[in-house]
Formats: C-alpha cells, structure tokens, sequence
C-alpha cells in the first residue's frame, strides 16, 4: 500500500472532494508547499540528488550535439527518465534508500509507455510552433511587401504575436506532461488517457500551479546568481516537487 507524503498538507480547497484516485483541487497556498516538500526529499539525499541531476544533463548535453536525432532522443527519453525519478521519490516518501540507479528505473518499468509520452509531447510541441511560423511568414510577407517603417513594425509585432501564441500552445503541451510519467509508472496508465488526466487535473489546479511558477521563477534567478550552482539544488528540488504535486493532488503514490 501507498503510505501518505508525509511533508504534504492534507487540507484542500471545498471543491477538492471527489472519488479516490482522481484529480482533486488543493489550496492556492499548495504550489508552495510542493516545492517546500520537494526540498525535504532533496535533504534525505542531497548527494544522490546532485549526482543523478549531473548525470541526467550529461546525458542530454550529449546528446544535444547529435544533430536532429539528438533532439528527437531527449525527447523521448526525458519521460523514461522523470518515470524513473518519480519511482526514486516514492522511495524516499516511502523512508526507502534513494539510489542513483532510480534515474534509470524507468527503463524496466513502462518503458514502452513512458515513450511514447514522449513521442506524444514532441508532436504536441511541432503542432504548437506551426501557428509561429504561419504568423510570423504573415508578417514577414507583409512588411517586405510594404518596405516602409510601417511594414517593419508591423513584422516586429506579428513576431511578438508569434511567440505569445507559441509559448501560449506549449504550455498546454506541459500541462498534459506534468503527472503524465507519474500516473504511467504509478498507476500504469496508458500514455493518451495519462496526458488527459495531466491536464485535466493541472487545469483544475491552475491557482496553485500560478503560484508554484512565480515562486521557480524567483528561484532560478536566485539560483543562476552563484555561477549557476544554485541549480545543482533548485533542479533536484524541482524534480521531487513534481512528485510531492502529484501525490498531493492524486493522493496515490
């Protein structure tokens, strides 16, 4: 049986009520307490953490310079990779030994799943840049062809309009990734119902994860300001919070 996060607070929000194993609403105040829980996770283990984070942006750095297919790679593979963190984080709530081989554990449970997710996400984002490029070739078109100051301002805006569309686009693929690997490794959750769970329950919880995303935000300015070290500690603490958020929200891991 699950044993309860024992760093998370049990209270939610009066439309929080509903049937086991789905998607409740939390307090506003919840997208602080899951980076809070994050944090102690991050203590049980600080030196596990950093090293599993090192290894993890080793990986992605290699294969950063495989031109295209690299790029294809870290997307399929950073589901595998969070599943396995997930596993390592319930460990841990579990008061089980944390090891560096959890970064990998999602390699022997719902591989196959776990891939796909990330073959789902990496359609979901070139769908999303198709509304930039049809947006951005419009303005383009129409300030060559208007070759004045005008026209050149109009293609500045068009190319603003773009990016807020672009970025507005993916963050919804984010929302449908969030507890996508967890609710596949947990649950074993099929990889298009889990992205649907995801957002669904990210949507419902919108509040919270405003705050939970001001809060990163601060953090990683504060974190980037000691020659980007800071991050050896946000990026485990971050990592762990998307496991606090889901047992949090869907109370079964």
């Amino acid at each position: 049986m699950s044993q309860p996060n024992p760093f998370l607070s049990s209270s939610v929000s009066a439309s929080g009520s509903g049937s086991a194993g789905e998607a409740r609403s939390v307090a506003a105040g919840q997208g602080w307490a899951w980076i809070v829980s994050g944090f102690e996770l991050f203590k049980k283990a600080p030196g596990i953490w950093v090293v599993m984070m090192i290894i993890l942006f080793a990986i992605v750095l290699v294969l950063a310079f495989i031109p295209l297919l690299g790029s294809i790679a870290t997307a399929l593979l950073l589901p595998v990779f969070t599943g396995g963190l997930m596993l390592g984080c319930q460990a841990q709530a579990r008061n089980e030994t944390l090891e560096i081989n959890h970064l990998f554990a999602g390699f022997k449970t719902q591989t196959g799943n776990l891939v796909v997710l990330g073959a789902l996400a990496l359609g979901g984002s070139i769908v999303a840049m198709i509304p930039m490029l049809m947006i951005m070739g419009a303005g383009i078109f129409f300030g060559a062809s208007r070759g004045d100051t005008a026209g050149m301002a109009a293609m500045g805006g068009t190319f603003m309009i773009a990016w807020l569309v672009t970025m507005a686009l993916i963050l919804l693929v984010y929302m449908a990734l969030w507890f996508a690997p967890a609710l596949v490794v947990f649950r074993g959750t099929a990889p298009v119902a889990a992205l649907k769970l995801s957002f669904a329950a990210c949507l419902k919880n919108f509040v919270p994860f405003l705050v939970y995303g001001i809060v990163v935000m601060v953090l990683s300015i504060v974190a980037v300001i000691p020659l980007g070290l800071g991050l050896l500690v946000l990026g485990p603490v971050l990592a762990a919070s998307v496991y606090t958020s889901y047992q949090d929200i869907f109370g079964d891991a």
